[in-house]
Parts: structure tokens; C-alpha cells; sequence
């Protein structure tokens, strides 16, 4: 399983996909749908969780694309 990736605000203006415990950012965008899109990939190819965070830094939705802990019944 790879790192959780994560949709934050970047200091700098636009949006930023990063890396769980990564202190730089994987990529940079200018709009949070991008962002989401580009890290949904990264977080399907390598198996793990999803955050979306908020303009307030809290976590606003979550996907999980490996070894889910609580998968749906059914």
C-alpha cells in the first residue's frame, strides 16, 4: 500500500496534492477539482486513502482505494 495522498490548500494560492509525511508537494493546481482528479489516480494506482480538505484545512471527504477497513456490505 503507498502513501495516503492529500488535497490541501497551497500557501501560495490554487491547490496542492501531497504525499502523507511528504514535505513537499507531489503537484500544484490552480483549481481544488483538479487536484482531486490528479490525486484520485495517484491514490488508485497506488492503493491507498483519499483526504479532501477544505479552504479551512479540515478534512472535507474521503476515498479509499486499498485495504478499506470498513468495505461496504453488499
Amino acid at each position: 500500500m503507498g502513501k495516503n495522498q492529500h488535497v490541501t490548500p497551497h500557501k501560495e494560492g490554487g491547490w496542492q496534492v501531497k504525499g502523507e509525511n511528504n514535505t513537499r508537494a507531489t503537484i500544484r493546481t490552480d483549481t481544488q477539482a483538479e487536484a482531486i482528479q490528479r490525486a484520485r489516480e495517484i491514490a488508485r494506482n497506488q492503493e491507498s486513502e483519499l483526504f479532501i480538505h477544505g479552504r479551512n484545512g479540515k478534512i472535507r471527504e474521503r476515498d479509499s482505494y486499498g485495504n478499506d477497513p470498513f468495505p461496504p456490505r453488499g
